[in-house]
């Protein structure tokens, strides 16, 4: 590993060190906001329930006129959801629904399978406790409290809190505007006939489908041919009316790759080349517009497995910093290996891996950075630390697809 590596960590912290807010907060209709990034917190205007109701189809009553079980009462009235009822006097019993209000006077409910119903009066045959089967007026949510903090990324659980609240609309972050490109004249678009040494261009539909997730505004600016004048109109034309700009190819050191000296003539690269395996040649800089502000730029390798693993680990934390999230890194588990992994690498690995029967993580046989559907077939990555070996039965650092890819 030469030098000029750098370590992941430490890679990233420098992307995350140069993730800015976007602008201010847009409020967004409930239907839009899952996905999106919250930018302030949400109180409560309403205590949740807003009153005390039932938790059970049964009866309410007064638990002192129920003295041992088997009292008969006269039922007075009929209460569903949504329909207050009246006062309940001394010695009456109210047939009641789940989720109707708790009449006045009651203080429990006893369900329909523990009474026996007679025509105008009911048989109870347990006998109640205060309090049975009643959800208490606020029990769930209290009126002011925080149920949404500020940079949680809103899920359709979250969604649904706000709903319950009673909340129509949510501040959330702007979404990234990402234009995003690929480089390389052996590229083709699915569909077209597929000349000799000419391959398709899967990267193009991972990208813009994993951007996407992470909240993005995504511009699919399609292919940009293998030379530099090219390459600099493409970022220049780019830069203008995005945030960021991720390609795809281009950024290694061969003779058609132009990403790096087309930074350096209107731009700057702050980093390249990561001491990880695979996704070495990532770039990560700028590219000015004509008014001298910057645009964002990632540049991400060119073989498959390579492009997602770098869009994973970098640009995902590095999208969701822009939009303020506050949980920005991956939930990792802690797993026993299926597999040998005789061959340490100096480098750290990302290994695709999957859950076998029993809960133990079994390596892909081909962990070649071209071999796309390694990822297909995997459940997620395995996050190997520099020269680490490991066998059957070790721990490994296991991180969901799922986790990376939202």
């Amino acid at each position: 590993m030469t030098a000029e590596l750098l370590d992941v960590d430490s890679a990233l912290r420098q992307m995350l060190d140069a993730a800015r807010p976007l602008g201010p907060a847009r409020t967004l209709p409930l239907e839009q906001a899952c996905g999106r990034v919250l930018a302030a917190a949400l109180r409560s205007p309403i205590d949740v329930p807003g009153c005390d109701n039932s938790q059970m189809d049964g009866y309410a009553l007064r638990c002192v006129d129920v003295a041992v079980p088997g009292a008969r009462l006269p039922v007075t009235q009929r209460i569903a959801a949504g329909h207050p009822g009246a006062a309940l006097a001394g010695g009456e019993a109210a047939r009641i629904f789940t989720g109707a209000p708790i009449p006045h006077g009651a203080d429990a409910v006893v369900p329909q399978e523990q009474c026996e119903a007679d025509g105008d009066t009911v048989r109870v045959l347990a006998q109640p406790r205060a309090g049975d089967w009643i959800r208490r007026r606020g029990s769930d949510v209290t009126a002011g409290q925080i149920v949404l903090d500020a940079g949680q990324r809103l899920r359709a659980q979250d969604v649904a809190q706000a709903a319950a609240v009673g909340v129509a609309e949510l501040a959330v972050a702007p979404a990234p505007r990402v234009a995003l490109l690929t480089t390389g004249d052996e590229l083709l678009s699915p569909g077209e006939p597929l000349r000799p040494g000419a391959i398709y261009d899967s990267n193009r539909y991972l990208l813009a489908a994993m951007l996407r997730a992470y909240g993005c505004a995504v511009s699919d600016l399609g292919r940009v041919p293998d030379r530099l004048d090219a390459t600099v109109d493409a970022l220049r034309s780019a830069a203008e009316a995005h945030d960021v700009i991720v390609s795809c190819g281009g950024v290694s050191v061969g003779g058609e790759d132009h990403v790096k000296p087309a930074l350096h003539r209107i731009g700057a690269l702050a980093m390249w080349q990561i001491a990880m395996k695979p996704g070495k040649p990532l770039a990560f800089g700028s590219v000015l517009r004509a008014d001298g502000s910057p645009a964002h730029f990632v540049g991400l390798p060119g073989n498959p497995v390579s492009s997602f693993v770098t869009c994973a680990v970098f640009v995902r934390p590095f999208l969701l910093a822009l939009q303020g999230a506050r949980a920005l890194h991956p939930g990792a588990l802690q797993l026993p290996s299926a597999s040998d992994w005789p061959r340490a690498d100096r480098r750290r690995e990302f290994l695709r891996a999957r859950l076998d029967a029993n809960g133990a993580v079994e390596l892909y046989p081909n962990q070649n950075s071209a071999v796309l559907s390694s990822v297909v077939w995997g459940d997620g990555l395995i996050d190997n630390p520099p020269g680490r070996a490991f066998a059957r039965g070790d721990l490994v650092r296991f991180i969901p697809f799922e986790a990376l890819l939202r």
